[in-house]
């Protein structure tokens, strides 16, 4: 029933109230709006991880681009991107389909589902700033205390590794496909060699390259991240003359497998440590024009090299190998004996496992994006969230008293993904904000992972894939074969 009190009869839609208010200023209106797009906010993943984030790097900028507030704002994008890196979908419509339930839940209009605005904006992220986080991140899992590996010296875990993403023209010419696939019917590389504290499992750095770049070459942009004390271990794809040599200058110590060079006997050593432990010699190899680096550079190498190198026999049946080289700067064999450099280089297998867990479980394995501005913004995304997903376990493994490593990075995004949406809501205090912080540390702890030494991890797939026939010609050239049950897709 219309309330006649408050309407005049010949103007029953013109209310009295209205006309005894006074007119709004214009901070009052730009309040309003402020508070709107503080509702309208994608910040509940925020609640969890914006303690990791510097705030200053997500004000808003005085002029330029990100410096409007509305709802797609320089830190709601961030948020934003984090959020879609972290789902288990990872699309763009994900982002915009989380924040028209939230507008929905305070009673806003719904905003359209076109993803073209969030990507604008998205595009308009500062690389730099991007990096700038990312080394925020890395640095602040770096001052995690150390668990005593090798007289609490910090040890850097160092592989490289693969990603895909659209077929484009730009990103074919920055990261070409294959030369053994034909145009159309494969998808742009690129190769990412990463250096991993093996302690807490942080992205300390990163390089990228195509097809044509090694992971040697990728490596070296990296030595600036170590320093003196700091213990470098890599498998035998690292073994070499001059990265040992540069980095013993910068104080470093390398523990890698033997590659390439005849194992050396005993009775060619300069001195027998222990059973299976010897004091060796290395020579500077003799330069050739097919070495990565320049005659400058090999000049200033040392004429020779004195290094450990102790045998390794692997007791566990099943393994590809049964023995192996380990090769080290660690000369002392009382303070490094032989036994716990074996168990560090065993643990090497962990960097395998930091990198499933970004790019199998967190989704980095496929990008998304279409252009190198993008794909390098993206890469750097997955990097700030699994680092932060990373200081949230230790936190949580603190918490509960436990190792980090018995912590499970995929039952910790799980956790995360079903946390999220209740972090911000409208009424919460302080005191059940805390509540839910310390369940979600709970639930991310309360599974460890059983440690299994010397248990056999083939690289095989058991499910047998869909005999799907390969793409093997442009799409719009492709002909199926009639009889797919024929079709053997191993065989193409």
């Amino acid at each position: 029933m219309q309330n006649t009190k408050k309407t005049m009869p010949f103007l029953p839609g013109l209310h009295l109230r209205t006309l005894r208010q006074k007119p709004r200023s214009a901070q009052q209106k730009l309040a309003e709006k402020i508070a709107l797009l503080k509702q309208k906010s994608f910040k509940q993943i925020g609640e969890v991880f914006e303690k990791f984030i510097p705030r200053t790097l997500l004000k808003p900028e005085r002029d330029g681009v990100m410096s409007r507030r509305r709802i797609f704002s320089k830190e709601n994008i961030f948020w934003a991107f984090f959020s879609q890196v972290v789902d288990a979908d990872g699309g763009c419509k994900e982002v915009i389909r989380k924040l028209q339930s939230y507008v929905s839940i305070k009673g806003g209009k719904v905003p359209s589902s076109s993803t073209a605005s969030y990507c604008t904006a998205r595009k308009k992220l500062d690389e730099q700033m991007l990096v700038e986080i990312f080394e925020h991140t890395a640095d602040r899992l770096d001052k995690m205390p150390v668990a005593g590996l090798l007289n609490n010296r910090r040890v850097i875990v160092v592989d490289g590794t693969g990603v895909s993403m659209p077929d484009t023209p730009d990103n074919q010419e920055a990261w070409p496909q294959s030369a053994s696939q034909k145009p159309g019917c494969g998808f742009p590389t690129a190769r990412i060699c990463a250096c991993f504290s093996l302690e807490s499992g942080a992205l300390l750095s990163y390089a990228i390259g195509n097809k044509k770049s090694s992971e040697l070459p990728l490596f070296r942009k990296q030595w600036k991240m170590f320093k003196q004390g700091d213990i470098f271990l890599g498998d035998k794809g690292f073994c070499s003359y001059f990265d040992i040599a540069n980095l013993a200058k910068q104080g470093v110590d390398s523990v890698i497998t033997l590659a390439r060079r005849t194992p050396v006997t005993a009775a060619g050593s300069l001195k027998k440590l222990g059973g299976n432990d010897l004091l060796i010699k290395w020579e500077r190899p003799v330069y050739n024009a097919i070495l990565s680096y320049s005659k400058d550079a090999w000049e200033e190498l040392p004429e020779e090299l004195v290094l450990r190198q102790i045998k390794v026999t692997v007791p566990h049946s099943g393994f590809r190998t049964q023995g192996f080289y380990i090769v080290t700067t660690l000369l002392d064999a009382k303070l490094y004996p032989a036994e716990q450099i074996a168990e560090l280089y065993f643990k090497r297998w962990d960097v395998e496992l930091f990198f499933r867990d970004i790019k199998t479980t967190m989704g980095l394995d496929i990008l998304r994006c279409q252009t190198p501005e993008m794909i390098r913004k993206e890469i750097l995304m997955y990097i700030i969230a699994y680092n932060c997903v990373r200081r949230l376990m230790y936190e949580a493994a603190e918490e509960a008293d436990i190792a980090v490593r018995v912590v499970s990075f995929k039952g910790s995004v799980q956790a995360l993904r079903n946390w999220e949406p209740h972090l911000n809501q409208t009424k919460i205090s302080r005191a059940e904000h805390f509540r839910l912080i310390s369940d979600l540390y709970d639930a991310m702890t309360n599974t460890p992972i059983r440690q299994r030494p010397g248990r056999q991890e083939p690289r095989c797939l058991k499910r047998r894939p869909k005999n799907y026939q390969r793409l093997t010609s442009p799409r719009h050239e492709m002909k199926e074969i009639p009889h797919r049950s024929t079709y053997r897709a191993g065989n193409a």
